[in-house]
């Protein structure tokens, strides 16, 4: 059996290869650039060559030490789109040279009580790709096979990326709203753009809230087919069946309850958020419910990845090279983008565009 039949010797080979990364050694940043070795690797994990990798808001929450299942130093990003250049012994699902996505959730246990009951999204000791273990922003990653995903070919890589998280969680936090035709949806940016699309393609009424004086936001909303755009303070223009907050700003719960109509939903997608402030219980009262989402599924993955193969999404990216993370992160903290941040390792400093 020669090097390229047998996928042991073929990743053994890998571990002369170190892959360029950007890494974070402690919260507080910044990202520095360094040489990994790619290893250890198990018999279930694949090798991938990163084509391109989203930058997300959680990899902020990274950044500035606001997640415990942290662990530095690490490499961020799980919104990774690359190609199968080796693989584990036990690896049947993917081929050498196959197109896959690595999403947030890296692993989990399979023996905990959520995982035996389904809802691995809460698995008890989970691994998390880009926090408790390396992830994407680098030119070569290892995953474990069984939690990657195929990617629709129809997307471009870079248009892939943000799929895998921004796409990922909203569509959980979407069909947390269950049938709910007049959305609200609380953060214009990455998830929010590519989930009014789903609603839109639905038939579903979608509301853009977004931070006080973000014009362009609230134009790009219209521009996908927003009824309505306006500042999180605003009261839209009719009551709403559900709302879905992706800014991690708690004080929006309360303004996101005042704006559902009794028996509504809101729904907080994000993974960190600041505290939330006192209430009157008038503004829950009407069997209005808060509700969170945490991490995904892999049943979520291929159910969400079927739909973007149905629905053609469009993504707004905008492409920085692996050099770049710094700036690409700054420029999500600020605002200044319109969609998703996305990272392709292939690109000199220089090409950014």
């Amino acid at each position: 059996m020669n090097a390229a039949s047998d996928p042991t010797r073929r990743m053994k080979e890998f571990h002369q290869v170190r892959a360029r990364a950007m890494r974070l050694s402690a919260a507080g940043g910044p990202l520095a650039p360094v040489e990994l070795p790619l290893g250890p690797w198990g018999e279930h994990q694949v090798l991938i060559e990163v084509a391109a990798c989203g930058v997300c808001r959680t990899d902020l929450h990274l950044l500035d030490g606001e997640l415990p299942q942290a662990n530095y130093p690490v490499v961020p990003g799980h919104e990774i789109v690359g190609h199968v250049r080796a693989r584990g012994a036990e690896v049947t699902a993917f081929q050498i040279g196959e197109r896959v996505g690595v999403p947030w959730l890296a692993r989990t246990c399979g023996h905990c009580r959520y995982c035996r009951d389904g809802a691995e999204n809460l698995c008890d000791q989970p691994t998390f790709t880009g926090c408790s273990v390396d992830g994407g922003f680098a030119t070569h990653v290892l995953a474990d096979s069984r939690f990657c995903l195929p990617i629709p070919p129809l997307y471009s890589d870079a248009e892939a990326a943000p799929l895998l998280c921004a796409g990922l969680i909203g569509y959980r936090a979407y069909r947390a709203c269950r049938d709910a035709r007049a959305l609200g949806l609380y953060g214009f940016g990455a998830a929010a753009h590519l989930l009014a699309q789903v609603a839109l393609a639905e038939g579903r009424a979608v509301f853009a809230f977004t931070r006080p004086g973000d014009l362009v936001a609230q134009q790009f909303a219209r521009e996908l087919g927003a009824e309505w755009a306006g500042d999180s303070g605003q009261a839209a223009p009719r009551v709403l069946d559900a709302a879905i907050i992706f800014a991690p700003v708690g004080a929006l719960v309360p303004v996101a309850l005042r704006a559902v109509r009794k028996g509504g939903r809101v729904v907080c997608a994000g993974i960190h958020m600041s505290d939330i402030p006192s209430f009157p219980y008038q503004a829950l009262w009407g069997e209005r419910s808060v509700s969170s989402i945490a991490n995904l599924t892999r049943a979520d993955g291929q159910e969400f990845m079927q739909l973007a193969a149905r629905v053609r999404l469009r993504p707004s990216v905008e492409i920085f090279p692996l050099a770049r993370a710094n700036d690409a992160l700054a420029r999500l903290r600020a605002g200044e983008l319109r969609g998703a941040a996305v990272l392709d390792p292939r690109l000199r400093e220089e090409e950014s565009r």
